[in-house]
């Protein structure tokens, strides 16, 4: 029988993704650490409102950390979590590094997440079971 081990929220507004994403200086450095080349990829496919599907991912991030027990720090990284969705299925959470490894030491096996997002705003809820 699956035991819900922690629950995460989280809420952005896709305008502060944005403008870090778009910062002169820092945006590309910002995208690199915190996303996957999948999510990316994923992301800038969606044309104009691809800032939308940025913060959808960072909600998850974050709402995944949550759901961990922890935040970013040491044991858990941002690129190591990743949104996943294939065509015709609801976005996942894939683990990677040491965040697949805290999540095995929290006997965490499996994830579920909901994303929404709005012009202005992007919500995620993840709910870690083991």
């Amino acid at each position: 029988m699956a035991t819900i081990l922690g629950t995460g929220i989280d809420a952005i507004e896709v305008e502060r993704i944005e403008r870090a994403l778009t910062r002169e200086r820092t945006g590309e450095r910002f995208r690199a650490r915190v996303f996957t080349e999948r999510e990316i990829a994923y992301c800038e496919s969606r044309g104009k409102p691809r800032y939308q599907s940025y913060a959808a991912r960072f909600a998850a991030k974050e709402a995944a950390m949550k759901a961990m027990g922890t935040g970013w720090n040491r044991n858990v990284g941002w690129s190591e979590i990743e949104v996943v969705r294939e065509r015709g299925k609801a976005p996942t959470i894939r683990l990677h590094g040491k965040s697949a490894q805290f999540a095995r030491r929290r006997n965490i096996s499996a994830f579920h997440l909901s994303i929404t997002h709005t012009a202005r705003e992007a919500i995620a809820h993840v709910i870690a079971e083991g």
